[in-house]
């Protein structure tokens, strides 16, 4: 079915052209029709041909006009037949009794094709059979050992390796839900993530054992067990789970172990920053689940592809590849300098990106070997129109599938025609299964713009406006988990009219007259840098535990040549106090994920306030760090000297040039 759609894709263009010129107007004249004179049946036939001819060329202008009124008409219905498909093969599962799990189709998978190859990892190769008997290693010591059960939540530490994916399906075989927690967490985020979905248990990987046990009493007092991968772990608290695993039998477990598993039962907790605060967990039910686990099938994915999967699988992008029966080249970490030779060594044909890494891939050295790979496919999000350009000049034909969507969100889009720089496509299907409206939003105020009557006002086309989600039942909005403030925070109501509801998606968009999405801007307290989400005001509540700091305002602002927004923060000083740049840098680095550290800071000790004392944020962004204009102190961050540094005009132009990269 999916290489089906995909020939149509590749020759619905040319098809469109080919009937135009079969429908052309034609000369009637030459070569004249021969008959003999006063023939009634001859007559007859010409006139019938004639008519014939001025009903096809009719047809032709016809066509010819809509075609350059409607030039993604095929296509948009080409996806629309792909999307009633999917749905159906969705409503397929929801239906069955008993319900058809995103497991159960995995274990079709290997009982079909046991020997294929499903994740090579460093020169290892594990098949679909080995995940099974892996996965039921895993539940079964996880049953045993750690007392779960079904409906219990399990938070994972760890980074890329085959036994993150044999952790995930041994808990499905539990009827257990993973919390999914980014790698890189610290201090009180990583408290946050554990206290927000109730978990049990805790799984980590030994690299971030000293993380672990820097909350470890916390971790005692809420009733939390670790287990950390490894052989043996002496210290108190702390217990191995590795040796737990090897010793466990491989035999298939009782279906009954997840019999209460629904369409509306959580598979896995992903975390977000939203628009404020900590991080906050959003649910994947199973029916949301199978949704994401049909992106694929949109990009025209099959069993025969091959995938280089560098995302971290913490993230939703990767969780779901091997239920099309696909082989996963999987990567601990993403690398430029390795990154082709891994795809021509393992004869890789799909690629999963966010924008950062086509851009850093297009940042090396460019060599002979650029366009010697088998890659036809990439499907991502992120990308900007210059690194789309350069990337297809530099290494190829390959089909660019650019989509919309997030973890907490209840709508997606997808640039399915390929329109460099836009994220997705809308058309009358999408329209109707799925509602949407751009609005006017003030960014002084951080506020929808309402008329009159109370209701917001739309945008036209072409115009920039905030993109709201319309929550249906078919596209419902199941919130953050145990959060119901934040919950709340991103629902907007009275929007086309009173009593309706819809999602905020805190992103300002663009839509042309062919329906094409273009991302302008984030808006609220959250920005987008090194492809993850950062709230400001987690990064301003960690600046001010200094002692030397009275506030904190932090903003992303943009540089030329990067994705997204750098972090940036101005601070208010305490009297008599100044910055010590190697102590704030050691503050924030150990308190943050990297992607979160302030790249800039600005020392303001009389910052403008609005009239409910809150601190103006729009103009500070639009000031930058410019040092030409701004008196303020700035400083830069400094890893190497691990440091802030005065942020002098000499680095600025050249981050402004785009010779220094951050």
């Amino acid at each position: 079915m999916v290489r089906q759609f995909e020939q149509e894709y590749a020759e619905q263009q040319p098809g469109i052209l080919f009937l135009l010129l079969l429908l052309l107007p034609v000369d009637h004249t030459t070569p004249r029709w021969r008959s003999k004179e006063g023939n009634p049946s001859a007559r007859t036939g010409i006139s019938m041909m004639q008519t014939l001819f001025t009903i096809l060329s009719g047809s032709a202008v016809i066509l010819l006009l809509l075609y350059r009124k409607f030039p993604y008409f095929v296509q948009d219905v080409m996806h629309a037949r792909l999307n009633i498909w999917i749905s159906g093969q969705r409503a397929k599962f929801l239906q069955t009794m008993p319900y058809f799990t995103v497991l159960d189709r995995f274990l079709e998978l290997a009982k079909k094709q046991p020997a294929k190859p499903f994740i090579i990892f460093e020169d290892e190769l594990f098949t679909y059979g080995d995940g099974d008997l892996q996965s039921n290693k895993v539940a079964r010591a996880l049953r045993q050992h750690a007392g779960l059960r079904e409906g219990d939540t399990v938070a994972l530490f760890l980074g890329n390796q085959p036994l993150f994916v044999w952790l995930l399906l041994g808990l499905a075989k539990l009827g257990c839900a993973p919390a999914l927690m980014n790698y890189g967490i610290r201090a009180s985020p990583l408290l946050q993530c554990l206290s927000c979905t109730s978990a049990k248990v805790l799984i980590a990987d030994a690299g971030v054992r000293g993380a672990v046990e820097e909350v470890l009493p916390s971790l005692r007092q809420k009733g939390i067990r670790v287990f950390i991968l490894g052989e043996a772990c002496s210290s108190e608290g702390l217990e191995a789970l590795s040796d737990k695993i090897q010793q466990a039998s491989d035999q298939p477990l009782s279906p009954q172990l997840r019999a209460q598993v629904k369409a509306t039962t959580p598979t896995a907790y992903f975390y977000t920053s939203g628009t404020t605060g900590l991080p906050k967990a959003t649910v994947s039910t199973e029916a949301k689940a199978w949704a994401a686990a049909f992106l694929l099938t949109h990009a025209h994915v099959g069993a025969q592809d091959r995938l280089y999967l560098t995302l971290p699988l913490y993230h939703m992008s990767g969780l779901h590849a091997g239920l099309h029966g696909i082989t996963v080249v999987l990567k601990r970490k993403f690398s430029a300098s390795q990154f082709w030779a891994d795809c021509r060594r393992h004869n890789v044909t799909v690629i999963l990106y966010i924008g950062e890494i086509l851009r850093y891939l297009c940042n090396t050295p460019a060599g002979a070997d650029d366009r010697r790979h088998r890659v036809r496919v990439v499907v991502g999000n992120g990308l900007r129109a210059d690194v789309w350009r350069l990337f297809l000049q530099r290494f190829g034909k390959i089909r660019i599938t650019e989509f919309y969507g997030s973890s907490d969100g209840n709508t997606a889009l997808m640039n399915y025609p390929g329109r460099v720089g836009a994220v997705g496509k809308v058309n009358f299907y999408h329209r109707r299964v799925a509602p949407y409206v751009l609005v006017q939003f003030d960014p002084e105020r951080e506020e929808l713009v309402r008329d009159a009557y109370g209701l917001c006002v739309q945008v036209p086309t072409g115009e920039t406006g905030l993109f709201l989600s319309k929550i249906t039942a078919r596209n419902p909005f199941g919130g953050y988990l145990n959060n119901p403030e934040q919950t709340e925070r991103k629902k907007v109501r009275d929007v086309v009219e009173k009593g309706d509801l819809f999602l905020n998606s805190g992103d300002l968009m663009k839509i042309d007259e062919d329906g094409f999405v273009f991302f302008q801007d984030r808006v609220g307290d959250t920005f987008r840098w090194k492809g993850e989400n950062v709230a400001t005001t987690e990064v301003a509540s960690i600046l001010t535990m200094m002692d030397s700091v009275l506030d904190s305002n932090v903003y992303g602002v943009q540089l030329p040549g990067h994705e997204g927004r750098a972090g940036m923060a101005t601070l208010t000083l305490k009297e008599g106090k100044t910055l010590d740049c190697s102590e704030t840098f050691a503050h924030i680095s150990h308190s943050l994920p990297q992607f979160a550290w302030p790249q800039f800071i600005r020392i303001q000790n009389d910052p403008e306030l609005t009239g409910t004392f809150k601190q103006v944020k729009f103009r500070l962004v639009k000031e930058g760090f410019d040092p030409s204009t701004i008196r303020d102190p700035l400083f830069i961050v400094d890893p190497g000297r691990k440091t802030y540094s005065p942020l002098t005009q000499d680095c600025y132009d050249s981050i402004w040039s785009g010779k220094v990269k951050l």
